[in-house]
């Protein structure tokens, strides 16, 4: 459960504690689950061997700067980029806080430190045309036509509704035909409300009707070739061979599709707080990273219109 080697098994039993505990209560995916398990064993087996052994939760929650120094300086030497090193950073503060509030330590030094600076990369959403040719491509190069219809109706979802490809997936047979609005249960177990547009509702009643398995309440909606729930990877396999026959980059994933679907909501004027409740985004700063490829977008069209002489 733990990536923990090191630690005394009171640390051990500790960090299995705290992850038990972000699962029933904080509503963490299962992957972000496994991945701070990873990033606070790692931390724990560092301090272990730094200190000598021998630590406690104490210890940990009353990290000072020479030590969280040190496990930084590490984890870079060991080839830690620094977005995975703010990410662990996050997992461990919230584990000392944790660890802190049961021992009464001031743990006010590892929780004020900065996590290391790294450039955000843009978004590369698809052209509106784009998008639709991808739809229409994934169609066409599908083995039967149950399948075809079941490609396009996933990326017509994707892209209708802004959805991580995870959260299309989990859709069952309770969802047909869409409603007007899908509830969906996005990352941290938030909820949000999806508008349906016309479109995906079409594209998944074409699915339904040539789909071989029946569509039950309790069963994915989108199944594979066996009947069982359908893999996301075979998705993106349909879509890196419509984007090689397109001459498109490896960008033009399935998580493109959600990209482009905020992308175009703010070049046609949408407000970005609907748009991040739209995204299911916690904060609107990561919404607005949409702003930047706008403007990106923006003066690609205006160096072309006004070249320089």
């Amino acid at each position: 459960m733990t990536a923990s080697r090191l630690a005394a098994p009171a640390l051990q039993q500790a960090l299995g504690d705290w992850l038990t505990e972000m699962r029933a209560i904080a509503g963490f995916s299962p992957n972000t689950i496994t991945a701070y398990g990873r990033d606070v064993g790692q931390f724990l087996d560092f301090m272990v061997g730094h200190l000598g052994g021998g630590i406690g939760l104490a210890t940990i929650a009353a990290t000072g700067q020479s030590d969280l120094r040190a496990w930084m300086a590490d984890a870079r030497g060991r080839g830690l980029s620094a977005r995975s090193l703010a990410r662990g950073l996050s997992a461990v503060k919230r584990f000392a806080a944790w660890a802190a509030d049961r021992t009464g330590t001031d743990a006010t030094t590892l929780l004020s430190a900065r996590a290391p600076r790294f450039q955000r990369k843009l978004p590369r959403p698809l052209s509106i045309d784009g998008a639709t040719d991808m739809i229409e491509m994934v169609g066409t190069q599908a083995p039967s036509d149950w399948i075809a219809a079941r490609d396009v109706a996933v990326l017509t979802v994707l892209y209708g509704g802004g959805l991580r490809i995870s959260e299309c997936l989990a859709l069952t047979g309770r969802d047909h035909p869409l409603p007007d609005v899908l509830r969906i249960l996005g990352k941290g177990a938030k909820e949000r409300l999806v508008p349906v547009l016309p479109a995906m509702r079409a594209a998944v009643a074409d699915y339904v009707r040539v789909c071989p398995f029946p569509v039950e309440r309790d069963a994915p909606l989108f199944r594979g070739t066996r009947g069982g729930p359908l893999n996301p990877r075979l998705v993106q396999g349909a879509m890196e061979r419509a984007r090689m026959q397109q001459g498109l980059p490896a960008t033009a994933t399935p998580h493109a599709l959600r990209h482009s679907f905020a992308t175009h909501l703010l070049a046609a004027g949408a407000d970005l707080r609907a748009i991040q409740e739209l995204l299911g985004h916690a904060s609107l700063s990561t919404t607005q990273a949409y702003t930047a490829v706008d403007a990106a977008r923006l003066m690609e069209v205006y160096a072309k219109a006004h070249p320089r002489a």
